[in-house]
This record gives structure tokens, C-alpha cells and sequence, in this order.
């Protein structure tokens, strides 16, 4: 069994899907560790617009451009057949989660990936990319500093990210409105932007919302618990998991192993995988064949401040700003503390698709969520008591767990 340490550099060296190099804004050292290996799978080395290509349903490659600069890169997939034309079918927007891409929703193949069993179902799907992502490296200043490239959290995903990309694609199709699905961070973002910019449900069918996290008191996962107790002081934190990019070191592996891989720690078996270390692990739902596809693409990207923002909701039990001290929340949000995100002002159908087995999005936290939601269309655990974190994108029959129920509360809908 590999050391955790060395599991992390092994993750950190797998084939990224690069969309173009010249769109990257990192620097050559940087590059080096998205180029794809040879000895790896194929899926592991194409990149998401491949991958839909490989399975021919017809890829687009769309970018974006935020209201602060940021470049997303968007993937559409348009379908295997031509029965319907793009503009009469329902839209379907996704966002992924924290350290994933639009990989995500493609990378299990035809049949399992949602992003394809969406398209077989008659739907115009679109995969979105957050700003620090693999595909959305680039910035209309391209001499922008590092420090000020990385500067944002899942809120700035929330509130700048997410509108140009409805936006964006509501334009294109001439529809008024979409189907949002999101997972894990994709939620986040999603209730972010719904409370902050309210006006932006009204271009939202429903939202369904697979692992949804707002609130985090109880999230179990070893190394959030861990970074909780290490975010004061920031500077620590930055050592530890990197200064502006995500990169843990070895310090900060070696902290981990301390924690949760010690012999007697009930958590020792997952030390063979860091990833298994932040969301828990099912044995027998994982398709251990996926796993070297699944490390091709992910972790895909993020900023040191994104963890940071999620370890202050686990310290505070609320779900709220990001937390800048007494005198930057002063200078900012002209209080002490940092503002609440007001979950009553969602009035969007909302589904919360949510399991007991999951590290990152504890049942007591969901039900706490859907009790503060202004229309929940309603709350519904997966039938299987080990469905864990990452099951919603790759459990071998996540389709008859999960899909199948998406697919039947998204048929209420009429456009």
C-alpha cells in the first residue's frame, strides 16, 4: 500500500485532458504535469471534448468571458442522433464539483456518464467549467499576477461564473430557461448564486442537486475536518495546501497520514487513494477499472481559498461569506462577521439527491438545507446505505440509484 505522499504525487503527475496550451495562463512547470502519459488508458488521456467525439455525440467547444475577466471554456453535447433539432430540445446546464471538470459527467462512457444519458434522453446538455479548472486556465489579461488570478472562492464561481454561462447559454439556444444539475461544489455555487442574484431563477426549470453542501458542521471527510483546524492562521494553511493553487505538500500529506493512517485509525484503509481521504469509499459500487481514467482528469483545479471557504462552514455551523478577520469583514462587509447567504430567498424547484454513506454532504446537514429552502420540490437519499461521494458520478449502477429518479422529476417540467 502507497503512502499517501506518494499517492498524492502520483495523482498530481496523471494525464490532464489539456484543452489547448495556449489558452493556459501557468507557467511551464506547471504545463508539464497536464501532459498525458502513455502508459495510461486512452480515456485517461483525452481531454472532454474527445472523449464526447470518441463516443460520437457530437461535441461544441464554447468560451465565455466573466464580468472580471476569466475565460470559461463550456463543452455542449449535442447527441448521437439528429431527430430533434438542438433549438426545440430542453436545456440541461451542469456544473462539477470541487478538483473535477466537464470530464466528469463523460468520462464512465455511453450509458453511465449522465452527461450522455441526458443527451440519449432528448436533452441539449451543456458542461460548464469554473474559473481555475483545467479547461478555464485563461484571463483577458494575460499578464495577470498569480496571486490575483487565484484570488476567489466558490463565490465568485457563484456569482460571476455561473450567470455568464446561463447566460451565455440561454442566448445561443433562444431557450428562457434550463434544467441545472449540479454536484457537490456545483450546488454550493448554485444556492450562492440563487440567494445572491435571485433574479437568475427565473432562467431555472428546477435544480437538482446531487451531494448538495451548504451546510458543513458535520462533514466527516479526514482532510477538511483537518484544514478546520489549521485555517488560523492563513499563512499555515498556504504552506500546507499551497499558496494560491491547491498543491498540498508534503508537509501537509505527512499531517494527513498522521490523522487518518495511523494503524489503529478506522480510516486507515482508504490511505491507499488521497482522493478516497476526502470522500469516502465504496467498495463494491466502484468500478476499479474506471480508477485510472477517473485520475486522468481529476484533481482537475482550484484555489487554496475555495478549501479554506469550506473549512470556515465547518468551524462556524453556518452557511455564510467568506471570512476575512474582524478588520477585513469590516472593511468589506461593513460588519464583524461575514454575511449569511439568506437560503429562504430560493423559490426554484429544488431536488436534493442525498446518501448516508457520504464524507462531504452529511444527512443532518441536507436536512438542515432543505428546511431553510424557500421551495424544495423535495429531499430524496439514494437506496443504498453505502452510496458514498463520489458514487453519483461513477457507482457501477448509479443509473437504476440515481438517474432514473432524475430523469423521471425532470419530465414534470414543460418548457
Amino acid at each position: 500500500m502507497l503512502p499517501p505522499t506518494v499517492l498524492l504525487l502520483a495523482i498530481l503527475a496523471f494525464a490532464r485532458a489539456t484543452p489547448d496550451p495556449t489558452y493556459q495562463i501557468l507557467p511551464d512547470a506547471d504545463l508539464a504535469r497536464l501532459r498525458p502519459r502513455a502508459d495510461l488508458p486512452e480515456d485517461a488521456k483525452l481531454n472532454a471534448m474527445q472523449l464526447i467525439e470518441k463516443y460520437h455525440y457530437n461535441p461544441e467547444l464554447h468560451r465565455v468571458i466573466t464580468s472580471d475577466g476569466y475565460i470559461l471554456e463550456m463543452h455542449r453535447v449535442r447527441g448521437q442522433t439528429a431527430t430533434l433539432n438542438n433549438m426545440q430540445k430542453p436545456v440541461v446546464f451542469m456544473m462539477h464539483g470541487l478538483l473535477a471538470s466537464s470530464a466528469s459527467w463523460v468520462l464512465s462512457g455511453p450509458k453511465k456518464s449522465l452527461g450522455f444519458i441526458l443527451s440519449d434522453a432528448g436533452y441539449d446538455v451543456w458542461l460548464g467549467n469554473a474559473r481555475g479548472t483545467l479547461y478555464s486556465l485563461n484571463h483577458t489579461n494575460p499578464s495577470i499576477a498569480r496571486k490575483d488570478y487565484w484570488n476567489f472562492s466558490w463565490h465568485e464561481i457563484a456569482t460571476r461564473d455561473l450567470p455568464a454561462m446561463i447566460d451565455y447559454v440561454l442566448k445561443t439556444t433562444g431557450r428562457e430557461k434550463l434544467f441545472y444539475l449540479g454536484h457537490s461544489q456545483g450546488t454550493t455555487t448554485f444556492f450562492v448564486m440563487s440567494a445572491q442574484l435571485p433574479e437568475y431563477q427565473d432562467k431555472v426549470h428546477a435544480m437538482f442537486a446531487m451531494a448538495p453542501v451548504a451546510y458543513s458542521s458535520r462533514m466527516f471527510s479526514p482532510i477538511f475536518q483537518l484544514l478546520s483546524k489549521l485555517i488560523t492562521p492563513i499563512d499555515l494553511v498556504t504552506k500546507l495546501i499551497g499558496q494560491y493553487e491547491f498543491a498540498p505538500t508534503d508537509e501537509a500529506m505527512q499531517k494527513f497520514q498522521k490523522l487518518v493512517c495511523a494503524k489503529d485509525a478506522i480510516t486507515q484503509p482508504l490511505c491507499s487513494n488521497v482522493l478516497f481521504l476526502i470522500t469516502g469509499f465504496d467498495y463494491d459500487q466502484f468500478d476499479k477499472a474506471l480508477l485510472p481514467v477517473i485520475l486522468g482528469h481529476l484533481p482537475a483545479g482550484a484555489s487554496t481559498k475555495q478549501f479554506v471557504h469550506y473549512a470556515q462552514l465547518i468551524n462556524s455551523g453556518k452557511f455564510r461569506q467568506f471570512d476575512y478577520g474582524f478588520f477585513g469583514n469590516l472593511g468589506i462587509y461593513n460588519s464583524i462577521t461575514p454575511p449569511k447567504y439568506d437560503l429562504t430567498k430560493i423559490h426554484v424547484p429544488i431536488a436534493l439527491h442525498y446518501s448516508t454513506n457520504d464524507w462531504l454532504s452529511n444527512v443532518r446537514d441536507v436536512h438542515q438545507l432543505y428546511n431553510e429552502l424557500g421551495n424544495p420540490l423535495g429531499k430524496f437519499r439514494v437506496p443504498y446505505e453505502k452510496f458514498n461521494h463520489l458514487d453519483y458520478l461513477w457507482a457501477k449502477d448509479v443509473d437504476t440509484l440515481l438517474y432514473d429518479k432524475i430523469l423521471s422529476l425532470m419530465s414534470r417540467f414543460k418548457d
